[in-house]
């Protein structure tokens, strides 16, 4: 019961301030259970992360899952997700409701300004933490470099992920392959059809499996995300218009936390309380049964020399990746002296000092607030 406790707790004060998406929450969660708490060690790490990549929906919770099982059990991976999401929720619950009572959506852009730069400190300490384990000879840096060139050239990230992590493990089994008549089958994972939209009226259980079946098949960014709610909540169904559509994304990117969120808000709209508890659900349901299907799986993959180096190879996919989404993060957040000031002083006292994160979020928001009310 204390490592479940310990588990709830960790994942609570994550989900109040794991902003800036998953590669944000992965480096807070590194940050927490392989720094501080010795939960388990790099190389364990990076394999959960590429298993969260290699399954449907939102990685950051699903990792949150896994870690949950490794320190709690069976319980402990529901209360990893569950509580990683809840701040959020409650979060989007609230703005949803002054959303419907106001029809407008506060202004957050100043939280913001301070925190993102808090946040790219963050991950870049967990990127070369993570990096020299996962990419740790000619094979997988090759592997990393081709892969962060080509997702500047727009290929699709789980691609980028399955061969990167194919070729690793073709190239360190080549010897094997030429010597053995072995065949490699891969099965993919299996997720829910399209459900066949033909009723334009507002039913709960509607808006219950349109959501399963989207955190069942949803791969990648949170463009894909907008693609499939506007093809099932705006073009097929009609039950928003696309600017409802584009405030519930928006509540989602400036809420800590999962972007699934945004189902909660499409929910509160649509169907009050009880059509959020359902949208909410729907979209995070699938996720708990990947991960509890898959998680037994990673020490079996490891110890295998075939799907050993698959997972080097994805973990070395995924370690490119986390690099070019903080590129563009900085990018898009690096804007002016005072970001690049909020960041470099957050990178001194992380890397320096060993400042907890919580703090230096919570300093970074105030930060915004002072530039909003002194510029």
């Amino acid at each position: 019961m204390q490592k479940l406790t310990e588990v709830a707790k960790l994942f609570l004060k994550l989900g109040c301030i794991s902003f800036g998406g998953p590669a944000a929450q992965f480096a807070l969660m590194h940050n927490e259970t392989v720094e501080k708490r010795k939960w388990l060690d790099d190389r364990q790490f990076l394999d959960l992360i590429s298993a969260t990549n290699l399954i449907p929906g939102p990685n950051g919770t699903e990792l949150a899952m896994h870690l949950g099982f490794a320190q709690a059990g069976w319980l402990g991976l529901i209360a990893g997700g569950v509580c990683l999401a809840l701040p959020a929720i409650l979060i989007t619950l609230f703005l949803a409701f002054l959303y419907v009572r106001f029809g407008t959506l506060p202004q957050a852009e100043w939280l913001l300004y301070g925190i993102k730069p808090v946040v790219i400190a963050i991950i870049l300490q967990a990127f070369w933490r993570l990096g020299r384990k996962a990419i740790n000879d000619v094979l997988t840096a090759a592997a990393a470099l081709i892969v962060f060139v080509l997702y500047f050239m727009h290929i699709n990230e789980i691609a980028l992920l399955f061969g990167g992590g194919l070729a690793v493990m073709l190239f360190k089994n080549i010897r094997q392959l030429q010597n053995r008549n072995c065949c490699v089958s891969l099965v993919p994972l299996g997720g829910m059809g399209m459900l066949s939209q033909v009723m334009v009226n507002f039913s709960f259980s509607r808006l219950f499996l349109v959501f399963l079946k989207i955190g069942a098949v949803w791969y990648g960014t949170g463009y894909v995300l907008l693609a499939f709610l506007q093809g099932d909540f705006v073009e097929r169904l009609g039950w928003l218009t696309t600017q409802q559509l584009l405030d519930a994304v928006a509540v989602g990117q400036v809420t800590p936390g999962p972007l699934f969120t945004t189902a909660t808000f499409i929910g509160y709209i649509l169907g009050g309380f009880k059509g959020a508890v359902l949208a909410t659900i729907g979209i995070f349901l699938p996720s708990f049964i990947f991960v509890a299907v898959s998680n037994p799986l990673i020490p079996r993959l490891r110890k295998s020399p075939w799907t050993g180096a698959l997972l080097d190879g994805i973990n070395a996919a995924a370690i490119s990746l986390m690099a070019a989404v903080t590129w563009q993060l900085g990018k898009d957040s690096l804007i002016d002296i005072g970001a690049v000031t909020i960041f470099a002083v957050s990178f001194i006292l992380l890397i320096r000092f060993k400042l907890n994160s919580m703090w230096l979020i919570a300093g970074g928001a105030l930060a915004g607030l002072l530039n909003l009310l002194f510029r």
